[in-house]
């Protein structure tokens, strides 16, 4: 839901359900002196074993724990303004606002403060298109197109894409984020769904139900099914049929003036006021809604009342089962996601039935925690993007959920070097490409090497699953011919998904296997960062344009899957050089330049070019060189110096191993010999 930057893959995967909701019933605002209004003190943290493990029963204890969390999660996070609502057993325990909704204007976050609550309105998706399951209008495992009033779905599959698969993340889409994007600009233009949706329809690669892969574009296509099921747009069906009965006031998918009168301002990571952004299209199924507390609570009653709100079904309760009951395991150990929720932070549910869902925009975010056979649930929303929602999560849990018993001591189980040959191979994440894991075979155990996590050893629990040195756990998982196909792992504050393993098989005619630069075109072809000339031929000493050249490089850099980050990418690739013409032949000295543009290498040792060279290209060949990054066939002299043979036209085979080795420690982590 938000532009994605390299420096922020630590959050990017993890957001993947864990961010934004917003919802607060009234407490009587209290002012301290020398502080915001609600600001929380640190000395009221309650120790949890003065709490009865049963779940928050008195409201000042809660308040008081509450006052404690948040000044340390608030101070932690540079959080402006916060909100928190807990209901247990029918009664609203606490609604609290913290801090500023507006800095700037001094006011105060109360129950009517207005949050952009981002991916948390994918349940609300799914429960508007559980409603039309319920009224026999959507069968969950039909094929989605005959939902869809004629619209197409790309499948290379040959598996039907249902509802279901939509609805549990499991959808198989190469570009679960195409419809990610937003821009200040947005905000007052209307923008069709259907329109954007055709002009951005990826396809289906995977087997639907096979992986779960984060998806903004699923849940978007959902609620455009549900709008065209029901006779009417995705914002009338939710304001008809789930805002009006709950009494949901200060929801809607789209910006109000009344709404935005009231809308927190938006921060960014050092506190500093950032614009709203809207949508294309404008209803966004995904992550579109607004709220405020007040509202939010009501929903959370009517998932405890298994569907009920004042005595008005809002769904049966065997939908709410649905929505409350895992659905996808890559292991019976890792319960990920229900239909609508999720709930990948298994060590944080301290052996709870848990259910998720979080969401982020630009400058919100918030989380919804519902424990179903607890009878209790929180809410929270705050105007910055940050990951301040899962500490808040965590401590929760502890003080009131703590683990009823140590979790047994694991064993591991030798696996020999052919039972490693299913494992071993490189895996590619299923959502950001950027992300790549290269497995192998060591001593007994598996050894996993992922770019920005670096090596670790993997000791086998039992065939498929497997524990780190920090005992974070991998499943590994078979695809439906009973092929070791994914693994599903899980490290904060990196990233949680799916990988899937990457076919290697090399089909160039034309490069030999003891070519030099056969392992780099292989890479990059099975990667599908690099095609050859034709099926078989790659043409190793053909030369390229700089079009084509730039179009490789950003594949390669790996962030092409996030549409919105294309173009400051393209832009940040061209900085310096001094005449592009995408119809023109590459030059080495040119490509060097706008490898270094993304790759930001830092100098290592001193190189000294001979030959000619243009001085605006200088820097950026002697950086990557420093670093290891240039062809076989360029060699650095004993004296540190070397001819990059600058001005001479890139050759494919040359362009294969500067991009894979450029990349290597970020996005192709395969273990040279």
């Amino acid at each position: 839901m938000k532009k994605w930057t390299r420096s922020k893959l630590a959050v990017l995967l993890l957001t993947v359900a864990l961010l934004t909701a917003t919802a607060i019933t009234a407490v009587t605002a209290y002012m301290r002196p020398g502080n915001a209004p609600n600001t929380p003190q640190a000395s009221a943290p309650v120790a949890s074993e003065e709490v009865s493990p049963e779940g928050p029963r008195d409201a000042k204890e809660l308040e008081a724990f509450a006052d404690g969390i948040f000044a340390d999660a608030m101070k932690k996070y540079n959080t402006v303004g916060s909100n928190f609502a807990v209901v247990s057993n029918g009664k609203v325990l606490l609604s609290k606002g913290y801090g500023y909704a507006d800095r700037e204007n001094k006011t105060p976050v109360d129950s009517s403060t207005v949050f952009q609550i981002g991916s948390v309105t994918k349940q609300f998706t799914a429960l508007a298109a559980m409603q039309l399951v319920d009224k026999g209008k959507i069968d969950l495992h039909h094929d989605i197109q005959e939902y869809l009033g004629g619209m197409k779905v790309p499948n290379k599959t040959g598996k039907k894409l249902t509802m279901y698969d939509l609805l549990t993340y499991t959808s198989g889409f190469d570009k679960p984020d195409i419809l990610s994007g937003s821009e200040p600009e947005y905000v007052n233009q209307f923008f069709p769904m259907k329109e954007s949706l055709e002009a951005n329809m990826p396809t289906v690669v995977r087997t639907p139900g096979e992986a779960y892969t984060y998806d903004n574009f699923g849940f978007t296509l959902a609620g455009y099914a549900v709008g065209e099921v029901s006779g009417m747009s995705f914002a009338q069906y939710m304001e008809e049929n789930i805002f009006k009965p709950l009494g949901m006031n200060s929801t809607n998918v789209r910006f109000t003036p009344e709404l935005l009168s009231r809308m927190a301002a938006h921060y960014g990571p050092k506190g500093e006021l950032i614009p709203l952004e809207g949508f294309k299209p404008t209803d966004r199924p995904s992550g579109g809604m607004v709220s405020n507390a007040d509202d939010m609570v009501k929903y959370l009653m009517m998932h405890l009342n298994k569907g009920t709100y004042e005595g008005k079904e809002i769904l049966s309760p065997t939908g709410i089962e649905h929505m409350h009951t895992y659905q996808v395991f890559p292991d019976k150990e890792f319960p990920v996601t229900t239909i609508g929720f999720e709930g990948y932070f298994k060590e944080k549910m301290n052996g709870h039935h848990v259910v998720i869902k979080g969401g982020n925009v630009t400058g919100h975010s918030s989380l919804i925690v519902i424990l179903p056979e607890e009878n209790t649930a929180f809410y929270m929303s705050y105007n910055n993007d940050s990951m301040m929602s899962l500490d808040v999560y965590e401590a929760f849990m502890n003080h009131y959920y703590p683990r009823k018993e140590e979790a047994p001591q694991t064993s591991y189980s030798p696996i020999n070097e052919q039972q490693a040959k299913d494992y071993a191979g490189l895996y590619q994440n299923t959502r950001l490409g950027s992300i790549r894991t290269q497995v192998s075979y060591s001593d007994g155990k598996l050894v996993m090497e992922t770019g920005d996590l670096g090596k670790s050893t993997l000791k086998m629990i039992h065939p498929l699953l497997f524990e780190d040195e920090s005992g974070n756990k991998v499943a590994f998982q078979k695809n439906g011919a009973g092929q070791i196909t994914y693994f599903y792992y899980m490290q904060l504050p990196h990233y949680v998904g799916y990988a899937q393993k990457v076919d290697m098989n090399a089909p160039f005619t034309d490069v030999p296997a003891d070519s030099k630069y056969s392992s780099y075109i292989h890479n990059l072809h099975a990667l599908k960062v690099m095609d050859g000339k034709t099926t078989t031929l790659f043409d190793p000493d053909g030369t390229i344009t700089q079009g084509e050249f730039s179009e490789l490089l950003l594949r390669a850099h790996g962030w092409d899957t996030m549409p919105y980050t294309v173009e400051p990418n393209k832009k940040q690739m061209m900085s310096g050089l001094p005449d592009y013409q995408p119809d023109s032949p590459v030059t080495r000295q040119m490509a060097a330049v706008m490898i270094q543009n993304l790759r930001q290498a830092e100098p290592g040792a001193k190189v000294t070019l001979r030959g000619e060279t243009d001085a605006w290209a200088v820097e950026a060949i002697t950086t990557l060189v420093s670093q290891g990054i240039m062809d076989p066939d360029t060699k650095i002299n004993s004296d540190g110096s070397i001819n990059f043979r600058s001005k001479q036209l890139l050759k494919r085979q040359e362009a294969s191993a500067l991009l894979d080795l450029a990349f290597d420690y970020y996005t192709l982590p395969i273990l040279k010999k």
